[in-house]
């Protein structure tokens, strides 16, 4: 074949032509040869010479095509409405294919005679760019073109017949009745409405929306209003919902099977408005019924249905957390016993537990009811028996924790401590006053370290990790330096063996005695209840004097107070018929080394020789009067002229055992203690606020001081409820300020205003003590947001001993 442009005669050409475009329109077999003459003809037409005939080729063709369609038209009418939908599809799948190969004929014409012609978006905006997109820019391509014929001459000609029928049969399979056959034919003539359209680059399924998809919709719409008018009227909700859930998937398949891909979201919101929308506030009745006796099934279908909806599962969400909260805080409310905390952990735990696989079997694991899980859960672990009233739950969290962290704990193996404490982290993350538990948590530890008591010291640290992933680095620091002020303890005491050895009194100290010094920063531990005034037992004398020399002349500038209620050591007891060696405080220990030379002693004369008030003396001789190892004289309470008498006939199974001094056990006292003194951290952090503000704004009223303050109370990872706070709290923060001279309410204007003095100008305002000073010092530094650092000459750092008498009874 020459490519060169020749003189073509059209008449003849096109006659041959035609032929050709017949048979591949009907589908008829055409020869590889044949193919390709006529491809070979329709480039000669477009090239030829002197004059292309590319627009008569495209006019005759858009002739023929016209009456094909037209002649296709009357054997589809001839054929009746019965069988109109099935010759309607044998004409469009003979059509549509056959367009496919002729424009694939006409494959030189459309690139480069029509395409070249049609303007682009940016053409039609900006203007043409060539002469040739003058020419003809409305032709189409020749598969565009057939297209555009079927719509034109086939479709608006049936459209109405067809639309009806096709409802129709759609209407059948709804109710079961449909014929498998006629499947592919619905398939089939609802796809013609779309690829008739498919040439377009903008709205092409606008010509299939409008003819049948807004009357498809209008009709389902209909028909899913009429059910569920009758289903409403004949079943109970159950009932409802498993037909309502039925028909929806049903509809959904149905949708997928016929219609386009874009219809099927809005068939599935039209049986969605018609069946549950406008039926919710009638489901919405059931709700409460179904999650008080947990209708799980019930409780299933209920989300399924209502989740697509705007807004349809806030009720049931709302529903489901007050139920949770009423649940949480009808179990809490039972809890009696000695075991509270460990009964308030679990229980909680079992509620968080039941009420989470729930919300993963039944609502999928939708974060809309782990959200509403959280705040009950919330609700239920903050909640308080009266608003005057601190919550339990930090103090009873770190009593769990502290009685799976015991040597005593009676759990069995230490993979299932850390199983159970990583299960308190559930609760934990619920608790707001999180630095209350903080400060229960590190006292209890700070108990359990210094009494040895810790089951294994890699689970405390595991446990401190968690409570640092948790609230981060500042939440567990002091945590963190107590294990450190141990491991230094240790080094310590070795260097304080190695010391006696070189200064030759190893020997002379008699006993075993081991010190842990810790800062006092860090370590939430009180002086003594008679700080100074305790004598030491001359047993013990020696062993504190000559650890005193060695710790000053390693460190100078520290103080060294000594806390003897927290110390203990064994003595062996060696007057009664077998040894018996036992771990006592060293209060308990003094107390016992004065029956050394007497058997009986009076409550006075105990008291004068340890430096004890009586009271004193009582709580630490009670523990030894309950385990039988003294005895007192009247059997009445002690008074100043009772007697103690050691008891000489004492028996005990074990021949090791411990005694548990007044001071050791857990006292309500405690724990208003420490609730005091996490009001005062507040307190300081939220003059620390105050006077942040004040720096910057210099003159505020006060009422818009409060309300500055309000949005910066968030306190070492609590979630504290400003309003909460007292007004009287509130004002002493305020008032608490003005001896520092920071800030002066003026006279009659209930305004505050900042004063810009130095530390060292405050001091000497206020004639502080060092000790004074040294806290101004710390509050100051908090303030001002610097860096205090730990562990400096100003830290004060305890010292707790054990020791290891022997009682010889003489």
């Amino acid at each position: 074949m020459s490519l060169k442009p020749k003189v073509v005669d059209f008449n003849e050409t096109w006659n041959v032509l035609q032929q050709t475009i017949r048979g591949v329109l009907t589908l008829a077999d055409i020869p590889r040869a044949t193919w390709n003459d006529r491809f070979s003809d329709v480039y000669s037409l477009c090239v030829a010479y002197p004059e292309p005939l590319a627009d008569r080729l495209y006019n005759e063709t858009e002739k023929f095509l016209n009456d094909h369609v037209s002649n296709l038209l009357k054997n589809v009418n001839a054929k009746g409405e019965k069988c109109l939908l099935q010759a309607y599809h044998s004409a469009w799948s003979e059509y549509s294919q056959g367009l496919n190969y002729l424009h694939q004929l006409y494959l030189y014409l459309n690139q480069q005679h029509i395409k070249k012609a049609k303007l682009s978006e940016a053409e039609i905006i900006y203007g043409p760019n060539s002469v040739l997109a003058y020419q003809n820019p409305d032709q189409k391509e020749i598969g565009e073109l057939g297209l555009f014929i079927w719509k034109i001459k086939m479709i608006e000609s049936l459209k109405t017949s067809l639309v009806a029928i096709l409802l129709e049969e759609i209407h059948a399979d709804r109710l079961g009745e449909a014929q498998i056959s006629t499947t592919d034919v619905i398939c089939g003539v609802i796809d013609s409405f779309v690829r008739v359209e498919e040439y377009k680059t903008k709205g092409q399924l606008d010509f299939y929306q409008e003819i049948f998809e807004t009357q498809f919709l209008n009709q389902s719409g209909d028909f899913y209003s009429r059910e569920a008018s009758e289903l409403l009227q004949q079943s109970n909700v159950t009932r409802y919902m498993e037909r309502v859930t039925w028909r929806l998937s049903q509809e959904e398949l149905r949708a997928h099977k016929f219609l386009h891909v874009t219809s099927v979201s809005k068939v599935k919101h039209c049986c969605e408005e018609k069946m549950v929308a406008a039926h919710v506030e009638w489901l919405h009745t059931e709700v409460d019924d179904m999650i008080k006796n947990e209708r799980r099934k019930d409780l299933s279908l209920i989300y399924t249905l209502l989740k697509p909806l705007p807004s349809g599962l806030i009720h049931l969400v709302d529903k489901l957390a007050d139920h949770i909260a009423d649940e949480g805080i009808k179990v809490i409310g039972l809890l009696n016993g000695d075991n509270i905390h460990v009964q308030f952990i679990e229980n909680m735990l079992d509620v968080h537990t039941k009420y989470m696989e729930m919300i993963k079997d039944l609502f999928k694991g939708d974060q809309t009811f782990v959200g509403a899980l959280d705040k009950a859960c919330s609700t239920v672990v903050n909640h308080r028996v009266s608003p005057r009233q601190p919550t339990r739950a930090p103090e009873l969290l770190a009593k769990y924790c502290d009685s799976l962290l015991k040597k005593s704990s009676k759990v069995a193996s230490e993979s299932e401590v850390e199983e159970k404490l990583a299960r308190s982290i559930t609760i934990f993350k619920y608790v707001d006053d999180k630095d209350v538990f903080q400060k229960f948590y590190a006292r209890m530890l700070a108990k359990r370290l210094i009494h040895q008591q810790s089951q294994s010291m890699d689970t405390e640290e595991i446990m401190i990790d968690k409570l640092k992933q948790a609230c981060g680095y500042e939440f567990t620091n002091k945590l963190h330096r107590m294990f450190t002020d141990m491991t230094v303890s240790a080094d310590l005491n070795t260097k304080f063996v190695a010391y006696l050895r070189e200064n030759k009194t190893g020997n002379d100290l008699g006993i075993g005695f081991m010190v842990y010094v810790l800062q006092a920063g860090a370590w939430p531990l009180g002086l003594p209840p008679s700080p100074g005034l305790f004598h030491v037992p001359q047993q013990l004398e020696k062993s504190v004097q000559a650890f005193e020399q060695f710790y000053h002349a390693q460190f100078s500038g520290r103080k060294l107070t000594w806390l003897h209620h927290l110390c203990q050591g064994e003595l062996k007891l060696n007057y009664l018929k077998k040894p018996y060696l036992v771990t006592v405080q060293t209060y308990q220990m003094a107390l016992l080394l004065l029956f050394e030379q007497s058997n009986t002693i009076s409550c006075k004369e105990a008291a004068s020789s340890l430096h004890l008030s009586h009271d004193q003396l009582v709580k630490h001789a009670a523990s030894l009067i309950e385990s039988k190892i003294l005895k007192k004289s009247p059997e009445t309470d002690l008074q100043e002229d009772s007697t103690l008498i050691l008891n000489t006939n004492y028996y005990n199974k074990r021949t090791k055992f411990r005694i548990t001094g007044a001071l050791q056990r857990d006292s309500p006292q405690e724990a208003e203690a420490t609730h005091r003194s996490v009001d005062d951290d507040r307190k300081l952090y939220l003059q620390a606020a105050i006077v942040r503000i004040m720096k910057s704004r210099k003159i505020l009223k006060h009422n818009q001081l409060v309300q500055e303050v309000q949005p910066s109370w968030i306190y070492r990872g609590s979630k504290l409820d400003f309003h909460v706070l007292s007004l009287s709290c509130l004002l002493l923060c305020f008032s608490g300020l003005g001896p520092l001279q920071l800030m002066q309410q003026l006279p009659f204007h209930h305004k505050w205003m900042y004063h810009d003095l130095q530390f060292e100008e405050v001091c000497v305002l206020q004639d502080l003590t060092w000790k004074q000073q040294y806290t101004l010092y710390v509050t100051w530094m908090l303030l001002f947001d610097n860096t205090l650092t730990s562990g400096g000459r100003l830290s004060c750092t305890h010292t707790y001993t054990q020791i290891d008498p022997y009682l010889t009874h003489i």
